[in-house]
């Protein structure tokens, strides 16, 4: 039987000194949880935290001292932790998270959740977050658990029992919301570039921003596409009402839209409640090689930082600053490419903020994300580059023509020196 606790809601009592916490992420956050153990830091003393994303305004450099945050990347707001050296960075796949935790290279002594209420069985939904939540829950010394009565029961491939659960605390707020973006001509053109890819009876795998949100306005018209993906958004909703997703020709999970994480507004959070055509699975299904090889027509849309003429994808960071994260990149574009009529498509602006530097470069910046015996189609606002089976003179070729024309000359130049070097 758990432990219900009160307002005050001393940790001191339940958290020592150096435990490893893992809490839910992303529009997940236990935020009630996370804000006391940041007012109750000090007392408590150092502790460890891993968290795979934020979209709220807890974490903050001024108010996370005395606990040592490692995350897969600088996502969200927690790129502001990354800046200021208060967030250690593991690099790692979506994919991994969950093995890492149970093997305990990524501890955890303490695993703080977000959950539903109760249904009449007894059973909380993970509600906008499943990925690696069980795999912490089952590693965990203790389970703490925020209930709170405005997250959606959501349909898991799992329930947490309320046996499960050592201390819990009722809740009723708001869960962080992630608003889409304005969608500017840019991301329109890309999404169009894009959208030529997927005919129906396609399995999508996209996340969110500008450019999968414009291209999900492409795809009303499609039929019988399939959701297959580590996180979805509101764009979602549109389609399943267009009824362009239907998940009809899935082999696997037919006639849901699986996902590991729900990122959007109390319109998809509403959406999601209690509705058995999506369903939230683990991030060793989402992710998983098995899973993935078993879709057909699977076409996976991942944006990048830079890519260099050769195909190599950066989606991390710019130099020293890190501003991305590996994410679930490297296991969609992998199965994505291999699917039977599918393809993996890495999208992104020609050119950085106000058209000052060129996101197609001859040499990353930063770290390779994706490497490019991995790397099927480049999609810019210019074109597409198709990139699979193409010798690397020929890449080079296809790259510059999807660059912004400022930069062609550039980079032709330098593309002429790369062969004159060797490769």
């Amino acid at each position: 039987m758990s432990t219900r606790l009160d307002a005050d809601l001393d940790l001191s009592s339940i958290i020592t000194p150096g435990d490893h916490i893992v809490w839910g992420h992303g529009c997940g956050e236990p935020a009630t949880l996370i804000e006391a153990l940041i007012a109750q830091r000090h007392s408590i003393g150092p502790v460890n935290a891993f968290a795979a994303s934020s979209f709220s305004k807890i974490l903050t450099p001024e108010m996370t001292d005395g606990i040592r945050l490692t995350s897969m990347g600088a996502i969200g707001t927690m790129r502001a932790l990354a800046a200021t050296g208060r967030l250690g960075i593991i690099p790692c796949h979506v994919g991994q998270i969950g093995r890492l935790i149970e093997t305990g290279h990524i501890g955890c002594d303490i695993a703080m959740v977000q959950i539903s209420p109760a249904d009449d069985q007894g059973r909380h939904s993970f509600g906008l977050i499943n990925d690696y939540i069980q795999s912490a829950l089952a590693k965990a010394r203790i389970v703490i658990a925020e209930v709170n009565d405005q997250i959606p029961h959501s349909t898991c491939d799992a329930w947490l029992d309320a046996s499960a659960i050592d201390y819990r605390i009722e809740t009723s707020r708001p869960p962080t919301e992630v608003a889409p973006v304005e969608i500017g001509e840019t991301d329109r053109a890309i999404a169009a570039h894009a959208a030529r890819y997927i005919g129906d009876g396609a399995i999508l795998q996209l996340g969110i921003g500008a450019v999968p949100d414009a291209l999900f306005q492409l795809l009303g018209d499609r039929r019988d596409l399939g959701i297959h993906s580590g996180m979805i958004g509101d764009g979602l909703v549109d389609l399943v009402h267009a009824g362009a997703v239907t998940n009809a020709t899935k082999p696997i999970d037919r006639g849901v839209s699986v996902s590991g994480a729900l990122i959007g507004t109390r319109r998809l959070y509403d959406f999601a409640h209690r509705n058995p055509a999506l369903l939230l699975k683990a991030s060793r299904h989402t992710h998983g090689d098995a899973a993935l090889a078993a879709l057909p027509r699977l076409v996976s849309i991942n944006s990048a930082v830079e890519v260099d003429l050769t195909g190599q994808v950066n989606a991390e960071a710019i130099g020293n600053a890190y501003i991305g994260g590996t994410g679930g990149q490297v296991d969609y574009v992998r199965a994505a490419s291999r699917s039977a009529g599918g393809c993996s498509i890495i999208a992104l602006p020609a050119t950085g903020r106000r058209g000052a530097s060129s996101r197609i470069v001859d040499q990353l910046g930063g770290p390779v994300t994706t490497a490019r015996s991995e790397v099927d189609i480049i999609v810019t606002e210019y074109g597409a580059a198709e990139l699979k089976g193409q010798p690397l003179d020929e890449r080079m070729r296809r790259m510059i023509a999807i660059a912004h024309p400022d930069f062609r000359e550039d980079l032709s130049r330098e593309a002429h020196a790369f062969q004159k070097r060797g490769y």
